[in-house]
């Protein structure tokens, strides 16, 4: 009972504290609803990119996934930093030059309005049936599990996933759907403090509990018992083999960080340039340190629980329930579906802007009022969530765990994204004709792949995926500079400066951005075996 008092009261306070922090805030006008009136300061980026990252799908699926392959997979994690200081560097000048709301305005810019419409669809699709509902489910998972929901409410397993999803989803949508962008940056920043402390704990107490009370015996003990869980290089059979982090793993990295319109929002609502580089480099320092909440918590389950789990899923919120003291899990699950909402409404929010600015201003009224666009927005908003709260439940028997699942299905549209954003920015002659040609192919030929790999073939018999996505990376750029020479663009492309923010750089982006690389380095070498 203490334990559910505590998960309302934390969960309350903070959307009390969100209510009052954004009651100021003109959202009747897309940069008031969409980017918080670009007004977001660097500590507020940090907190809201890193939470909209950290939620059950990282936590649960990647605490599962090294229960069953050990520190290995830290590579979502550390390399992710790696991705933030390119997006730092590269991406946000240009992005904030342009004045950006979403990313697919960029491609009606420099390629055209049906290029921009086309990776808008592919994104709202994306968050619909892949990403939303794993956030529900993953999210649904944890919370059934740490408060027993099927032995407190009497029902089937089945049955309390349904409930969990469905009060997630409601109170998601809430949140995104009728407080804007800077009601979900603020209430990340509260939560994303709690989860810090939250997630510290688990290891903490999960090393105590190894370690009879003492926390570097219990490291000691998990180390010198596990030691093939230690290694950072993983074998050709592995999920992540060591090969890929130099092909694929890199581009899914940048995919996410710098182009996915749920994580990028946050930077284009930056105050200016100086606190959107400030607010990504922070988060890529603490990325660094991420594997402590999100991979190392698996080792120790299974060490614990002696790798005898049903579901590798299931071994956070298991560890969190034999480790925490009970007045504590109340607060923990409360942090944690801070966590749940926190990705589930920042892509709901991304996907509430992505149709109203991109496709219901274009295509359905072109004199719409920016009042009209928010409200379709939202009135869309809620048809996707409904629909993402139908299809969670259904993912119950994801292969190879949910995280690797979720980054395979990705593949789907993210490498095509990433390829014609990064050709869009390179070059100036390039055609719009060459970014839908790159486009279909990306998506039509990744879908053959998992159709062959799933339904026909086997996956032994074809490339790692990670291994794929480059080959189509590098395959689509050549696709587009063939048609770039045979039907360049009449006239140049020019990247024009709105002039909507200070694009003045910070001055210490660079010697930071080498350093936190540095610190990726090191740690690879630390632990490779």
């Amino acid at each position: 009972m203490i334990g559910i008092l505590s998960f309302v009261g934390f969960t309350a306070l903070v959307a009390i504290i969100a209510y009052f922090a954004t009651r100021s805030t003109d959202e009747t006008t897309s940069d008031g609803y969409f980017l918080g009136g670009r007004s977001l300061t660097a500590g507020v980026i940090a907190g809201s990119v890193l939470l909209t990252n950290l939620s059950t799908e990282q936590i649960v699926g990647l605490n599962g996934s090294a229960y069953t392959e050990g520190i290995l997979v830290m590579a979502w994690e550390t390399l992710a930093a790696l991705a933030i200081v390119i997006t730092a560097l590269f991406l946000l000048p240009r992005y904030l030059k342009g004045g950006l709301t979403t990313v697919p305005q960029f491609l009606e810019k420099r390629f055209d309005r049906t290029t921009k419409s086309i990776v808008s669809a592919l994104f709202l699709s994306g968050y619909m049936i892949i990403f939303l509902p794993i956030v529900l489910y993953s999210g649904s998972l944890a919370i059934s599990t740490m408060f027993d929901i099927p032995g407190l409410l009497g029902v089937s397993h089945t049955a309390s996933i349904w409930i969990c999803v469905w009060g997630i989803g409601i109170i998601g949508s809430i949140y995104a759907i009728f407080g804007g962008l800077k009601a979900v940056a603020v209430s990340d920043t509260i939560n994303a403090i709690g989860l810090l402390i939250g997630g510290l704990m688990i290891p903490v107490f999960g090393l105590m509990a190894i370690g009879d009370g003492d926390m570097m015996t219990g490291l000691t003990t998990l180390v010198d018992s596990n030691p093939e869980k230690f290694d950072s290089i993983g074998g050709p059979d592995a999920s992540v083999p060591f090969s890929t982090i130099f092909t694929g793993m890199m581009l899914v990295q940048l995919f996410y960080w710098g182009t996915n319109q749920a994580i990028i929002q946050r930077a284009l609502a930056a105050k200016n340039l100086k606190e959107g580089q400030k607010g990504l480099m922070l988060a890529a320092f603490i990325k660094i340190l991420g594997p402590i909440i999100v991979v190392l918590p698996g080792i120790i389950a299974w060490h614990m629980f002696q790798g005898d789990l049903e579901n590798a899923d299931q071994a956070y919120p298991a560890l969190v329930n034999a480790v925490l003291p009970p007045v504590l899990v109340g607060f923990f699950a409360a942090v944690l579906f801070g966590a749940i909402l926190s990705s589930f409404n920042s892509a709901l929010n991304s996907s509430v802007t992505l149709f109203g600015v991109d496709i219901y201003k274009h295509h359905f009224n072109k004199d719409a009022s920016e009042k009209e666009v928010v409200r379709k927005g939202k009135t869309f908003g809620i048809f996707i969530a409904i629909a993402s709260m139908f299809i969670a439940p259904l993912i119950a028997n994801a292969p190879q765990g949910l995280f690797g699942y979720l980054q395979e299905v990705n593949g789907a549209y993210s490498i095509p994204i990433l390829t014609i954003v990064v050709v869009g920015y390179l070059t100036k002659k390039i055609p719009a004709i060459a970014a839908k040609v790159a486009l279909f192919s990306g998506v039509g030929l990744y879908l053959v792949y998992l159709g062959l790999k799933y339904f026909v073939v086997g996956e032994d018999a074809l490339p790692h995926y990670l291994h794929v996505m480059a080959i189509l990376f590098v395959m689509n750029i050549a696709i587009m500079f063939i048609i770039g020479k045979i039907k360049p663009r009449t006239s140049d492309f020019v990247l024009e400066h709105t002039k909507q923010v200070d694009i003045s750089p910070w001055k210490y982006v660079l010697p930071v951005g080498i350093a936190i690389c540095v610190m990726v380095v090191f740690v690879y070498v630390y632990f490779a075996q």
